[in-house]
Parts: structure tokens; sequence; C-alpha cells
């Protein structure tokens, strides 16, 4: 016979619920709050988020080509291209400003409201610029409107990635921050290639004419429905751990900015020196190349994109298995080899591309992304890795976007400029071999991070 609980009365008289009922609360909210902590749901959530960044940045990038004549018409090809990529490195410039502002707010209210804020603003300003008039409507108020989006890009783009990464590194678990933390270049590698896949279908089923008349606009305004995935998946989160911590005892920054810039200058230091030589791998490795492919070599458009999508997704399988590698080996074996890689690769796959066949191109264009997830798996933990969880969101905001000026912002905008000036098609793969180096010495002066518990 099944016994029925009884309730008990407490000192005042009251009734109070039965110890098992009790119990069976308490597991209840231990299950419903130990689900929203799961590694694996801040793993996906971080990836969904980063994806949507990467996702415009790489369209803006693949449709460079495009973009210029609606934007910078004239009768120079090159000065259209390097008109667009100017404004492409604009939103770099003014992202160390919204890793400032983001950043403290992320570690004074809390990460989880800012990443939220980082993806609805990034997703609208996206959508924003498939809707701005061209040059030839409003003149020159079609770069200036252009410019304006970018820069607001660039602000929610200084806390997302880097909130990303701040996230995941206090959300997962002793011994394993290298594998969760991979999910967020897995995010970047996602949106990179989403990008080049729908501007491959886009480019394959329009004309030119049809993509210089509207067909450009369809990619950006595409990234509202990824903003709406990408919204439900952080709106389900709960701070990290790590960080309720530090509210429950009072001691988050009161100023983590001037913390970060007077008790941890080394350490932005090595993150920005190593953020140039990860950005540059990415944004001279990969989304240059795609002009490079087609504007320097004279090969398909479409068929370049779909092979940048193909690799995309091809390193975001990687990228899990090199996190989890740096777990056991250490963070500073596996980026050196990634880094490595890029320099010795770099050159002779560009000229294996210059070939003229486009099967070997492709076939470089593989071993040449063989270092990236290496590097991207690898670099963003340990960034995370490097300032203690009460600045954490600031220190690593400011010194990684700094890091993405020289290594995203200028990188391609030099590469373009340096290739036509002159004349040599090897100066990007120069440009990597040289950021590679840098974050090669630079390694050598970081203190192992993997090992023990974040500060």
């Amino acid at each position: 016979m099944t016994s029925v609980p009884t309730t008990k009365k407490d000192d005042r008289g009251e009734e109070t619920p039965p110890a098992d009922a009790t119990n069976a609360t308490a597991t209840a909210a231990g299950t419903a709050a130990a689900e929203r902590f799961s590694p694996r749901r801040a793993a996906l959530a971080a990836a969904a988020g980063t994806a949507i960044e990467y996702y415009e940045f790489g369209v803006y990038g693949y449709l460079a080509v495009i973009l210029g004549p609606q934007f910078f018409p004239g009768d120079n090809p090159t000065a259209s291209l390097l008109a667009t990529l100017a404004i492409f490195g604009s939103a770099f410039l003014v992202r160390p400003l919204g890793g400032i502002v983001l950043g403290r707010l992320g570690d004074r209210v809390g990460r989880r409201p800012v990443l939220i804020v980082t993806v609805v603003g990034m997703g609208c300003a996206t959508a924003a610029v498939g809707l701005l008039p061209t040059a030839k409507t409003v003149g020159l108020a079609a770069p200036a409107a252009l410019l304006l989006v970018r820069l607001t890009q660039g602000f929610f783009a200084g806390g997302e990635v880097t909130g990303s990464a701040t996230y995941l590194a206090e959300s997962s678990p002793p011994g394993k921050r290298g594998f969760f933390g991979a999910f967020t270049p897995v995010g970047v590698a996602l949106g990179g290639g989403t990008a080049a896949l729908v501007a491959g279908v886009v480019t394959a089923v329009l004309s030119d004419e049809q993509m210089a008349a509207y067909g450009w606009r369809i990619p950006f305004l595409l990234s509202l429905p990824l903003v709406g995935v990408a919204l439900v998946a952080r709106n389900r989160l709960e701070d990290s751990q790590a960080f309720l911590a530090e509210k429950e005892q009072d001691t988050t920054a009161k100023a983590p900015l001037t913390e970060v810039l007077t008790r941890h200058r080394g350490s932005v230091v090595r993150v920005t020196l190593l953020a140039i030589g990860s950005n540059c791998g990415y944004w001279v490795g990969l989304i240059f190349m795609n002009a490079y492919l087609t504007k320097e070599l004279g090969y398909s458009t479409s068929g370049t994109f779909w092979i940048m999508a193909g690799i995309s997704y091809f390193v975001a399988c990687l990228m899990p298995l090199f996190g989890g590698l740096s777990d056991r080996w250490g963070r500073k074996k596996v980026i050196a080899i990634g880094f490595t890689g890029y320099a010795v690769l770099v050159i002779p796959t560009m000229l294996v591309m210059g070939l003229g066949s486009f099967p070997l191109a492709v076939a470089a264009m593989v071993v040449l992304a063989l270092p990236m997830p290496i590097v991207q798996s690898v670099t963003y933990p340990t960034y995370a890795e490097l300032f203690p969880t009460r600045v954490r969101y600031t220190g690593l905001s400011i010194s990684f976007n700094l890091g993405t000026i020289v290594g995203g912002g200028l990188t391609p905008y030099l590469a373009t400029w340096l290739t036509s000036t002159t004349g040599n098609l090897l100066a990007p793969g120069y440009l990597l071999m040289a950021a590679a180096v840098i974050a090669l010495l630079t390694l050598r002066t970081v203190a192992e991070p993997s090992r023990g518990e974040l500060a």
C-alpha cells in the first residue's frame, strides 16, 4: 500500500511540504540549473552567435568585388576594390571601442545579457547593409551610409567573439577548456562557410547584371533568420558560474579597464600579437584568397565560393579535435604547429594556385587551410586563460580587437595594395608569413595556460 506523504507544521503552526516533495523540487531545480549551465549548450549557443559575426564579415569580404562598383563607381576596378576594403577595415578600427564598452558591461553586469545584445546588434546592422541605397541613386551619401553601418557592426563585434570565448572558458569542466573553447572558432568557420555558400548560390543562380542590380543584397538580408536562431539559443542560458561566484562574493572589478591596463599589460600585449597572427591566417589565408583566385588568377567566382564554403565546413569539423588535443598536449605546442604550418605552406601553395589549373588551385587551398583549425581552435581558449575572471571579458576584448585591426582589418587592404603596386602576386603570402613568425616569437613568452583552474 502506497504511503501518502504528510505535511508538518513549523514553529509558527504553518504547514510545510513533506520532505520528499521538498527534495524532489530541489532536485528538479538543480537539474534545470545544471542543464542551463551545460557546457554543450553553452558551446552551441556561443558558436551560433559567433557564426552571425563572421557570416557578415565573410559576406562582405566575398562580395567586395561586386560591392565596389555599387558604392565606389569608376573606371578603375582596383581603386574601387581598395575603397571597398577600406570601408571593410573601418569596422575593425571601432572594435576596440566596442570591446571596452561591452567588455566592461560583461565584467560588471554579466556575460549573458551582453552576448544577447551583441548578436542582435550585429544581425540588425548586417541586414541594414542589404537595404542601403547605392551611389547611382544617392551619390556620396551611399558610401557614407555604408561606413556608418560598418562602424555599427564593428562596435557590436567588439564584444561578440570575445564574450563567447570568455563564456565558454568559464563554462567548461576542468581539463576540457580546449575542447569546449574550440566551439567559438567553430562558429567563426561556420559563419564564414555559410557566407561563402550563400554567395555561391546567389552568384550561380543570378546573372552578373542581376547581382549588380539587387542580388548582392540577398546574403545580407538573410542574416535576420540566423539572428533568430542564435537569440533563441543564447536566451536559454544562465551566466557562467565563475562570474556568478565573483558577483556573489562582491569581487567583480569596479573599473575593469583600469585594472587590465595597470595589472595585466603583459597579457594584453601577448594576446594582441597572437591575435594578429590568427586573424591574418583567417582573413588572408581564406577570405582574401577569394579575391586572389578570382580577380588576380581569373578563376570562376561561383566555383571559388564553393571551395571556400567546403573548406570552412571542413575546418569547423576539425576544430574540436585540435582543441581537445591541446588539453592533452598543452596549448603552446599545438598552437606552434599551426603557425609553423602557415609560415611554411603559404608561398608554395600560392605558387601552385598560379599554375592555371583549377583542380590544383583547390588542392592548394585545402593544404593552405590545414593550419587554420589548429590555430583558431586553440588560440581562443588560450586568450581567455590569460586573464582572471574579474576582468576577463574586458581584457580579452581590448587585446583581441587590437589584434584584429592589424590581422583582420588592414591585411586584406595591404595585400591588395601590395599586389597592385608591386605586381608580385605572392605579397599576401609574405604578410601571412610575417604574422606567423611574430606569433611564434610571442608564444615563447607565454606560460602554458592549460594546466589548473581559471584564475
